[in-house]
């Protein structure tokens, strides 16, 4: 009899201690969160993204630029080099050796990598995201903020952040409604580095003929 109340009371205590590790606010983390992009020049990482959906699996890794306001060059490298960049208005599209390059208004966009320009100057997340929740994360000091995009409703199901203890969001998973799910995961990440504005900015190789249109990538 001993023996099974001192088991129930530390079952109860480890109840009570992940219920405690569970209570996050989510008004404060977003807001955390939002002071500590808000207050970035630049970024520059090192990214993978990986896709699963419709059977396959994909893997992509490449450096990723990010300056205010607005502006991003995903450089990819692997496993082959293409680029994605846009000057806060206009996202280009262009796979070395290829005889086209592609074009669209940022604003039209229909592109999950589109979404993340707003990390730097003007991030509001709860003006982003609906349902939006927190939870503390596996790590001590990690947070798991979860959402539906206002915008993307209709094509993404829930989008994950994953925050690390110095604040930084070091992985971001994309849930379509379609049941295929994007990942980027961010690593050697440096905040407020010169980034020469020439890197935003997009002109066609001698040759390489300019579509417009409302989808950039493959």
């Amino acid at each position: 009899m001993r023996k099974t109340l001192a088991a129930f009371a530390l079952t109860f205590c480890l109840s009570g201690l992940a219920v405690a590790q569970q209570a996050v606010s989510v008004d404060r983390v977003a807001e955390d969160l939002d002071r500590h992009y808000n207050e970035l020049r630049s970024l520059r990482a090192t990214f993978s993204e990986t896709y699963r959906g419709a059977g396959i699996t994909r893997t992509e890794s490449g450096t990723l630029w990010l300056s205010r306001p607005g502006k991003m060059r995903w450089e990819y490298t692997e496993p082959r080099e293409k680029l994605f960049v846009s000057d806060g208005k206009t996202a280009y599209f262009y796979v070395p050796g290829e005889r086209q390059a592609r074009k669209a208004p940022l604003d039209k966009l229909d592109d999950l990598r589109s979404p993340l320009r707003y990390l730097l100057g003007k991030t509001k997340l709860k003006k982003e995201f609906e349902n939006l929740t927190a939870r503390a994360g596996d790590q001590p000091g990690t947070v798991v903020v979860r959402g539906v995009p206002k915008d993307m409703g209709d094509r993404v199901a829930e989008v994950s952040l994953y925050v690390n203890s110095a604040g930084e969001i070091q992985r971001i998973e994309i849930n379509e409604v379609d049941g295929s799910q994007t990942e980027f995961v961010f690593s050697s990440q440096e905040e407020n580095v010169h980034v020469e504005q020439a890197r935003f900015r997009f002109q066609p190789p001698h040759g390489v003929e300019l579509i417009e249109g409302t989808a950039v990538a493959p």
